[in-house]
């Protein structure tokens, strides 16, 4: 039996459920799926370039459960990558489906001990090409993902993988006052991008959980074990970044900016076309005023602000949207407009029924309330 003195109570099975698991796991129902195998077999190239990956995809892994009494569901070990709950882990398992992004693992660098994020890419790809240089920029404006390394895939001459900084979704944890809007709005009109959709939008959420969290389930403690509460964006600034470049293409000083085409394309942009050339920096204009009405104002009360920026983006004619400079300095005055105690305003969602509104803004403006005098009474 494990030590039930170190670890939390509820991590701990009765004795019938123990001997079902033994029974599961002895059939092979947290085996590793045919995706994770092929991380497993580049296990030990990757150690010797540096990175660990988890304890799962050691070659000689078995499951740290066995023989004791822990349920799976809180070992470290028992996460499959880019499956965010036990629920969805086991699902998989029962339909003997692959990862979601089979394609993408996290890792740990040895030498700083810092989260990264691995994909594999065809050598001297687009992708590969866009992401080294855009990387290679160093400028304040630059939202685009850093690479921290580029390796030869053990398991395949043509392909190569991409050691990006690890990132988490832009909206997890989701923004909770108005502040974290405007912060988030800032950013991205600081860096423009094509294909631009919510899972390409990510962030360095690092500072919201100082003692780590878990790589794939992201608001647990890096043991799997606890549940984790993350500290307010609006007191600890994130930073935002464009990732996923497979569709991006580098135009180069003189070239024209227009294009055809619609794949990867927000489809509601009114030019988009097959067949007939169209400016892709007004398409992406459009686009990014889409997602953050669809995102952000659709969703949330307190940010009709946003619909004096967003209104320009979407205009149909595409001549008649704004340029990525006259954005930024649009926002700067909706934002000098506004006064700083909005800021910290709670977001309240819209389908949030009214009374259940009315509680939590209470319940918000009292903590705010007392988070103030905290810092008035800090010495």
């Amino acid at each position: 039996m494990a030590d039930q003195k170190r670890l939390p109570s509820y991590i701990y099975l009765p004795p019938d459920a123990v001997q079902r698991q033994a029974k599961l796991t002895a059939d092979g129902l947290y085996d590793l799926l045919p995706d994770e195998i092929l991380w497993r077999d580049r296990y030990n190239v990757l150690q010797r370039k540096g990175y660990q990956l988890r304890p799962r995809y050691h070659p000689q892994w078995t499951p740290s459960w066995t023989g004791t009494n822990l349920d799976p569901e809180f070992c470290e070990d028992f996460v499959v990558s880019n499956v965010s709950s036990a629920v969805q882990t086991l699902r998989m398992y029962a339909a003997n489906s692959a990862l979601q992004n089979p394609d993408v693992l996290d890792a740990v660098r040895v030498s700083d001990g810092s989260l990264v994020a691995m994909k594999t890419v065809k050598t001297g790809s687009q992708e590969l090409q866009i992401s080294q240089f855009l990387s290679s920029l160093h400028h304040p404006s630059n939202h685009c993902v850093p690479i921290v390394d580029v390796l030869e895939d053990p398991l395949s001459p043509s392909m190569s993988i991409m050691v990006m900084k690890y990132l988490r979704p832009w909206n997890d944890p989701e923004f909770t006052m108005v502040g974290d809007v405007i912060d988030f709005v800032v950013q991205m009109l600081e860096h423009g991008s094509s294909d631009i959709a919510s899972p390409n939008v990510m962030m360095d959420g690092q500072v919201l959980y100082p003692r780590g969290h878990h790589p794939v389930w992201r608001n647990r403690s890096p043991d799997a074990i606890e549940d984790l509460v993350p500290l307010a964006r609006i007191d600890h600034p994130v930073r935002y970044f464009f990732v996923d470049f497979g569709l991006s293409v580098r135009s180069r000083p003189g070239q024209s900016n227009l294009v055809v085409g619609d794949v990867g394309r927000d489809a509601e942009v009114p030019e988009l076309s097959s067949t007939v050339p169209y400016d892709a920096f007004k398409a992406d204009i459009y686009a990014l005023g889409n997602f953050f009405d669809k995102e952000l104002f659709e969703k949330y009360h307190r940010l009709e602000f946003l619909t004096a920026l967003t209104k320009p983006m979407k205009q149909r004619q595409p001549a008649l949207r704004p340029t990525a400079n006259d954005l930024v300095a649009s926002f700067e005055r909706i934002r000098k407009s506004l006064d700083p105690s909005e800021f910290r305003w709670r977001l309240a969602p819209k389908s949030e029924p009214t009374y259940e509104r009315f509680f939590n803004d209470t319940v918000a403006v009292a903590k705010n309330g007392l988070s103030h005098l905290r810092r008035f009474v800090q010495p």
